[in-house]
């Protein structure tokens, strides 16, 4: 009769770390997977003992030299992140002291995996997460050898992309993060002389990536790569060049293409979003102008004007909720920057037709993209009444005053009167107040259950400039005056 045996018992902490910080052997890599594991799965007495073996396996001085075998042959993806966090440590504080020929072994070492396990489209999904980690790396490394001892780097990855596309889309995910930790974390981890060093070869090698990127989004197909593209595009629209933007066809490319389809609608629309938040003189008003006219043609093939956003809001898939979010980010950002070149006159029904929009985005009970309405419209009103304060009227006198409105309050009027309906429809109830008689005393409970009473106090200041005008102007109602008289003297 066979009886199997059973499984071997686990090792004593003792002889784990003997083993794993004796560095005079190679390293067992399976029993520093079984280290890591019983990290996450073991008792909580055995914890403390496990995790002051791994500390001090990281902080070896020699731990690096592990690496390699870590992640070639660890199963754990815990243990990669172990290998990895001991690399990233080393190009962070030591990467100078190391002889040269050792930095390139590790350089090559880790463009080897990322190419090899990014180059697979199954391997790709498989170990997404890992290759981020990777990639993460990679940058590190980028920021200490790219430009002057790896000056061929940016031509390198644009001749690689266009080989592959699993291997293009890793790529640009590349460029997108080392986008971010030059322009827009660099201040805080180099000084000022590496980081505008690196923006200034950024700069100089733009047209390359700006030509890979034109490349992808005028032939490629495949949906994960075109979003990517798109987001990192996003990432370089801040300080790239203005004539990269308005004197190519990008903005026609995202509006023609990208815009109009599902999967690529929100990157785009971001995209969209940032240029159109750009503020950069009279002398691209023309384009802008073009850009909008072309958006809102769009816009109504995607949301008709006779949607009931809020509902399609609450009823929508997340990527439609997302995508309603961003266009309110986008008509904000657009008016803030450019409402008054499209107070032109053939401009005005376009601009009129987006304020309708955003008066029905408005609507949606989501508290922020409620929020993100509302700062423009207080910003607009607040324009309006400082450009020609209103008069207060005269209790003494019987009469109305005769007031003369400026053209933009005239304008924009019925806009704001549909606003102030909203707004106040918005309004959430007063802070509720519980009276008990409790042994001869009254006691006081307030009740806040929801976190919309922090929005009353917050919603009553940016009202005041809404309600205000229109409670001195002739063009509501004798109950629109006193409806927006009881409002104005409730916020004060």
């Amino acid at each position: 009769v066979y009886y199997p045996s059973s499984p071997p018992s686990p090792l004593p902490l003792t002889t784990i770390m003997e083993r794993i910080l004796d560095f005079s052997q190679p390293l067992d890599v399976p029993l520093l997977d079984q280290v890591v594991e019983r990290l996450f799965t073991g008792t909580a007495a055995e914890r403390p003992a496990i995790q002051k073996v791994i500390t001090q396996f990281q902080e070896h001085p020699d731990a690096w030299t592990r690496v390699d075998s870590i992640l070639e042959h660890a199963k754990s993806l815990q243990t990669k992140y172990v290998g990895l966090l001991i690399l990233e440590n080393l190009i962070k504080y030591r990467w100078k002291a190391l002889p040269r020929e050792q930095c390139e072994g590790i350089k090559t070492f880790i463009v080897s995996l990322v190419i090899r396990i990014s180059s697979d489209p199954a391997s790709l999904a498989r170990e997404k997460v890992f290759v981020g980690k990777l990639n993460y790396t990679l940058v590190q490394i980028l920021k200490q050898e790219w430009p002057n001892r790896w000056e061929n780097f940016i031509p390198e990855i644009v001749a690689a992309s266009k080989t592959n596309e699993s291997l293009c889309e890793n790529n640009m995910s590349i460029l997108k993060l080392l986008s971010e930790e030059i322009f827009d974390f660099g201040s805080g981890q180099m000084t000022q002389a590496k980081v505008k060093e690196l923006k200034a070869s950024f700069n100089k090698e733009f047209a390359l990536i700006y030509e890979l990127c034109e490349f992808i989004l005028e032939r490629a197909t495949k949906p994960s790569l075109i979003v990517v593209t798109l987001e990192t595009l996003l990432r370089f629209l801040g300080w790239i060049p203005v004539g990269y933007i308005f004197e190519t066809k990008m903005i026609e490319t995202l509006l023609e293409r990208y815009l109009p389809v599902p999967i690529s609608r929100n990157a785009a629309l971001q995209c969209l979003t940032e240029i159109g938040s750009l503020s950069i003189g009279p002398a691209y008003d023309a384009h802008f102008i073009k850009m909008f006219m072309f958006f809102m043609s769009k816009v109504p093939l995607i949301l008709p004007p006779a949607t009931n956003i809020a509902l399609a809001y609450e009823n929508g898939s997340r990527d439609e909720q997302t995508f309603i979010q961003y266009l309110s980010l986008f008509l904000t950002g657009f008016f803030r920057a450019h409402i008054m070149i499209l107070e032109k006159a053939e401009c005005s029904p376009m601009l009129l037709e987006a304020l309708g929009y955003l008066v029905k985005i408005s609507q949606v009970e989501e508290v922020e993209v409620f929020k993100i309405c509302l700062d423009y419209w207080s910003q607009l009103a607040s324009e309006l009444y400082h450009e020609t304060p209103y008069m207060p009227a005269s209790p003494l006198l019987l009469g109305n005053l005769p007031l003369h409105a400026s053209p933009r309050r005239v304008f924009y009027g019925p806009v704001l009167s549909r606003v102030r309906a909203v707004m106040i429809g918005r309004m959430p109830r007063p802070e509720e107040v519980c009276h008990i008689f409790f042994y001869l005393h009254f006691l006081r409970y307030f009740l806040t259950t929801t976190h919309l009473y922090d929005l009353s106090p917050y919603l009553g200041v940016k009202l005041y400039y809404i309600l205000t005008p229109y409670y001195n102007s002739n063009l509501l109602s004798y109950y629109d005056h006193n409806d927006c008289m009881t409002m104005v003297m409730m916020m004060r």
